[in-house]
């Protein structure tokens, strides 16, 4: 318990930088960037001092910086690490907002969260495919009923439940049902480490990763390589114990009035045999006229 007791903490957004920065320094190799690598290296990646002269700052103040001292680096000097790391987009994004994270006052954020009005109806226009809504760190704030019939019925879990993290996590259903589990709970990750950083103070999100961490092996592991990405478009692929396997492309729409809130939609390839399956499975759950238009559930 001792060992886990960091991940129960609010996240540090100083120490978090340096963490970050360290990890990244370290999956950079000498040769990628043109510098010898006759000497013996005691670490992997490129050293302090070679990072430092590659961003062109100095030694000390990469050191301090990575140290994480309180100092407030300038967005040309941000910029500069970030190349000389090479960060993508994402990456460049967490790096930028841990930074003023560190030089804000420290303050409870919101922990709840409602459901965009404009959003929730727009997934309505979704009925014959799984469709939901989430929020911060993860949160399902609405899943119409294909998403219910063939992921998990998140109306019915008790609200601090409804949280897709949690349930690809610690949910034997979710493993299962996801043929590419590894990589679907892993990107999940990486997106809650995207929101701690932005929100370094929420105790929501820091009660969600302790949780996740005294419970999931595979979250301690993902969690320790600061990895992070955006939700994006992908292919699921499933087996579902009614429907069978199912291959499903995911889009995400991101709220025009809350950017903290995305609608994700699976959708098969049309006259595919996964289009078929989603027909069969709303029909078993239900009349025909059912399966031509479910109606939403929502929380």
């Amino acid at each position: 318990m001792e060992a886990l007791r960091g991940y129960c903490e609010v996240m540090d957004a100083n120490a978090e930088l340096g963490e970050f920065l360290r990890s990244r320094r370290s999956r950079i190799s000498p040769e990628s960037v043109g510098l010898p690598t006759g000497a013996v290296r005691r670490v992997p990646g490129l050293r302090r001092e070679e990072l430092a002269r590659l961003a062109g700052v100095s030694m000390d103040y990469y050191t301090r910086l990575e140290q994480g001292r309180h100092i407030v680096p300038s967005e040309g000097v941000l910029d500069a690490i970030a190349t000389a790391l090479s960060l993508d987009d994402v990456e460049r994004t967490y790096l930028s907002e841990l930074a003023r994270a560190r030089t804000k006052p420290k303050r409870r954020t919101r922990t709840g969260q409602q459901v965009v009005p404009g959003l929730l109806r727009f997934m309505d226009t979704f009925p014959r495919v799984p469709a939901y809504v989430l929020g911060r760190r993860t949160d399902v704030l609405a899943a119409n009923r294909m998403a219910c019939l063939l992921l998990a019925d998140f109306t019915t879990m008790p609200a601090r439940q409804r949280n897709a993290a949690r349930w690809l996590l610690l949910d034997e259903g979710a493993r299962s049902l996801y043929r590419n589990w590894e990589k679907v709970a892993a990107d999940i990750v990486a997106c809650l480490r995207l929101d701690a950083g932005r929100y370094p103070d929420d105790p929501r999100t820091s009660e969600l990763v302790g949780e996740l961490a005294m419970k999931s092996p595979e979250f301690r592991r993902w969690w320790a390589n600061r990895r992070v990405v955006t939700h994006c478009q992908d292919v699921k692929r499933l087996h579902h114990p009614i429907a069978g396997n199912l291959e499903l492309k995911v889009e995400a729409l991101v709220s025009a009035e809350d950017s903290e809130q995305q609608l994700f939609v699976y959708l098969p390839e049309p006259g595919s045999r996964s289009e078929e399956a989603l027909r069969l499975l709303a029909a078993w759950n239900g009349d025909s006229s059912a399966a031509a238009a479910p109606q939403p559930s929502r929380r």
